[in-house]
């Protein structure tokens, strides 16, 4: 599994998640950005588990991505924000991730991994970024895949 093409699968897959009318498109990318404009999702940091089965057969990978509003106004983008986080709907980064998935029996992120799982939402509250504040949260996303490639 190589994980620059996870980390473009999973922006991929984020990037389509359905904005309110009016809101701006989520700009999302595969690396941390230099300078964010809002809204925003990324992936961050990774963490590498080798070796879940036995001969290189399974590699385990948890990112650690960040979605950030703009601060402007607070309810308003704390309110995107929870709209982004829901479960589902066509505004949650969730769904639309999952759907990276495939269907049964099909590699996830186009070939990149076996499969992957939103496994939670974390630290929700203010970012500083370059500089700027922005309202946000972390998704940890676990990936499974072929350790031998």
């Amino acid at each position: 599994m190589q994980i620059t093409a996870v980390r473009e699968g999973i922006a991929a897959a984020a990037a389509a998640v359905v904005m309110p009318e009016g809101t701006a498109k989520l700009k999302s990318y595969a690396y941390v950005p230099d300078d964010v404009v809002a809204p925003c999702f990324f992936v961050a940091e990774v963490d590498i588990t080798f070796d879940k089965t036995f001969g290189r057969g399974t590699d385990e990978l948890t990112f650690t991505c960040r979605v950030l509003i703009s601060a402007a106004n607070d309810r308003t983008s704390q309110r995107l924000l929870d709209r982004l986080l829901s479960g589902a709907g066509e505004g949650s980064l969730k769904q639309a991730i999952e759907v990276a998935r495939g269907v049964p029996g099909e590699l996830a992120l186009g070939g990149a991994a076996d499969d992957l799982h939103i496994q939670r939402v974390q630290g929700y509250r203010w970012y500083e970024h370059a500089g700027a504040q922005y309202v946000g949260a972390e998704l940890v996303i676990k990936v499974i895949g072929d350790g031998s490639s």
